[in-house]
């Protein structure tokens, strides 16, 4: 009663409207308690970006969020300035910061088109928006947004107003504040603009990542029209000029190597942390990057699929390229990045086929075979596997040089058993593949899975001389300052491969591009390479090198679906042999690995007199168990041994 007493004789004395006045000074004191503090209007939350430099300095990629230059007022052109006030808020400079007329007509538009065409929010209220506030959508915020509003037009002027805005808005592509964007979208400045490029911009702004010209070039130009059409109704620019900036709409800097560039970028990218740690800075990473093999590399996988992949059935493909050091000069991971970014070239791991049987033969050559030796072609049997050749005949006795350039897949397997699953496994990872290798016979003819790119280098080893090789796409990693990070300091690679054995390796390389399965490869310089094939035609490859590049190409299907009969000496050679023409085009031509003229000379001499024969089998047949497989039964023509 005491307590009600007091409260009735308050209420009284203060008066119902002090009281509502109290009420709603709370309530708003309420909302307001955590508002942002004002002085983020020169603050950026943002993630760090990253720019991709080309191997000769060409900036080819920007990853994260890019703010161009914070212009003034007057810097922005006013075709730009008149474009925004056109299609965001024609009464800006009319307004206090809200605008019920515009409210009105956008709510009236709405009505009349049967869904959302306009919103009613004034600039002030989206530069609020955008500065301090996130995209939650509740009553709290939306009071929030008005208290800022009110702030926000009662510190700045609203040339300052709409310059912040300008600068900060978000315009698709990562790119934020119109100078970022005419910079990512055209390649110039935001003073430079033109008024379809300014049209095209301000038009972003409803939808930037849908509306992105990189992302549907035909929408953001139907946008820029409606934009233009607003700037007539506004009578800042005359239907003429409209016209003709329709007839000419903005087009986009065309960036270096394309979409399919974006997969070495990302396989780039990941690989950051190894060398430098986190960074939440700001970097410029210098990469190994050549772009005019980047381009041919994007050109001749898009041509091959557009020549085969329909008949072929083929639904993917692949391209690396290595410099014989190991630096990744081209890497396309499939054929559309919007649609996958899957890379196939780094992460796809499929099974190579006969392009595996490099490791066998080098095993083989190690054992003390020659290109000489020769081999039965002929029925085999090992635990149960019976492998066939690909025209199921055989040929009889060969040498090793005619099995390897016909790709005979008898002889590659008694290879295995003559020299031991684990021998083949040991040469594989002495040359880098990391991927598993089981120990079975049937690794001979490409069985354990493997990328592109682990394969490529690979084949680089022996295209080099028999050095090891590290994939690599990183030369220097600098911040925004310019402080060097890391910077590649390569050692003195370790010899894999005995100069000899590389020799004769190059050889029958070169064999399978000039007389065997390979003829389709051969680009017009020195080149040596190697098909694959694998069961049921669901992977198809051809894996080289020349004296400058190694390249490994793959076509296949995401879903392992077999192709139509596509072979590796077919499709995957003819987009080989035209990567390397465009790439190397101009660029003179460098031999490949050889024995000079007097080293066969000097090798009989040594034979002749250690008494020592490079094929280790017996004349007239035999029985040898492999230390990791089973025993093999095999014959050898008499007087060919």
């Amino acid at each position: 009663p005491l307590w009600t007493g007091f409260a009735q004789g308050l209420s009284a004395g203060i008066g119902e409207e002090i009281l509502f006045r109290l009420g709603l000074m709370s309530l708003i004191a309420w909302f307001a308690w955590d508002l942002p503090a004002f002085d983020r209007l020169t603050a950026i939350d943002k993630r760090p970006a990253i720019r991709l430099l080309a191997a000769d300095g060409t900036a080819f990629a920007t990853l994260g969020d890019l703010y161009g230059e914070a212009l003034d007022y007057e810097a922005f052109p006013p075709v730009l300035r008149q474009a925004v006030l056109a299609i965001e808020d024609r009464r800006f400079f009319d307004h206090g910061g809200f605008d019920a007329v515009g409210l009105l007509r956008a709510a009236w538009t709405n009505l009349v088109e049967g869904h959302l065409v306009q919103g009613g929010s004034t600039i002030s209220q989206q530069a609020v928006k955008t500065v301090f506030l996130g995209p939650e959508r509740t009553l709290k915020r939306k009071v929030q947004e008005a208290i800022l509003t009110i702030e926000l037009e009662g510190h700045l002027s609203k040339r300052e107003i709409l310059a912040l805005y300008l600068n900060r808005v978000y315009l698709g592509a990562g790119a934020y504040g119109m100078d970022g964007a005419a910079r990512r979208y055209f390649g110039s400045s935001a003073r430079d603009l033109t008024l379809p490029q300014a049209a095209m911009l301000a038009g972003l702004m409803k939808a930037p990542s849908r509306l992105s010209p990189f992302a549907d070039w035909a929408a953001a130009v139907r946008r820029a029209n409606l934009v233009l059409d607003t700037m007539v109704e506004a009578g800042f620019i005359t239907p003429e000029a409209a016209a003709r900036a329709k007839a000419n709409p903005a087009r986009t800097v065309k960036r270096p190597g394309g979409d399919a560039v974006r997969y070495f970028s990302d396989w780039v990218v990941e690989r950051i942390p190894d060398y430098i740690g986190p960074s939440d800075d700001d970097l410029v990473v210098k990469t190994t990057l050549d772009l005019k093999a980047q381009n041919a590399a994007a050109a001749a996988l898009a041509a091959g699929l557009g020549r085969d992949g329909g008949r072929g059935a083929i639904g993917q493909g692949a391209v690396v390229a290595l410099g014989l050091d190991g630096a990744v000069r081209a890497m396309v991971g499939g054929r559309d990045y919007q649609a996958s970014s899957f890379n196939r070239a780094a992460n796809g791991l499929r099974q190579p086929g006969s392009a595996f049987k490099l490791f066998v033969y080098l095993a083989a050559l190690e054992a003390g075979l020659t290109p000489d030796s020769v081999e039965l072609d002929g029925p085999v049997d090992i635990g149960g596997y019976r492998p066939a050749n690909h025209n199921g005949g055989y040929a009889g006795p060969v040498t090793l040089a005619q099995a390897f350039a016909q790709s005979i897949n008898t002889v590659a397997v008694k290879l295995l058993a003559r020299v031991g699953a684990g021998a083949v496994v040991e040469m594989a990872q002495r040359l880098g593949i990391t991927s598993p290798i089981p120990r079975n016979a049937s690794i001979a003819l490409g069985s354990a899975e493997v990328s592109p790119v682990e394969l490529a280098a690979a084949y680089a080893v022996v295209g080099n001389g028999g050095f090891e090789v590290f994939p690599y796409g990183i030369v220097e990693v600098r911040n925004g300052a310019g402080t060097v990070l890391y910077s590649r300091q390569a050692s003195p690679p370790e010899r894999l491969i005995r100069e000899r054995i590389d020799w004769q390796m190059v050889d029958l390389l070169r064999l399978v591009i000039g007389q065997g399965t390979g003829k389709a490869a051969n680009p017009g310089r020195p080149a040596a390479g190697k098909t694959g094939t694998s069961q049921n035609y669901r992977n198809a490859w051809f894996v080289g090198f020349t004296g400058e590049l190694a390249a490994a190409v793959w076509l296949g299907n995401d879903d392992m679906a077999p192709m139509k009969t596509v072979t590796g000496g077919a499709a995957p050679a003819r987009i080989w042999a035209s990567f390397m023409r465009a790439a190397l085009k101009g660029a003179p031509v460098r031999a490949l690995p050889e024995a000079p003229p007097d080293r066969d000379l000097l090798d009989g001499l040594f034979h002749l007199f250690s008494g020592r024969s490079d094929s280790p089998g017996t004349a007239g047949g035999g029985r040898r168990a492999g230390p990791d497989g089973p025993t093999i039964i095999y014959e050898y023509p008499k007087g060919r041994d």
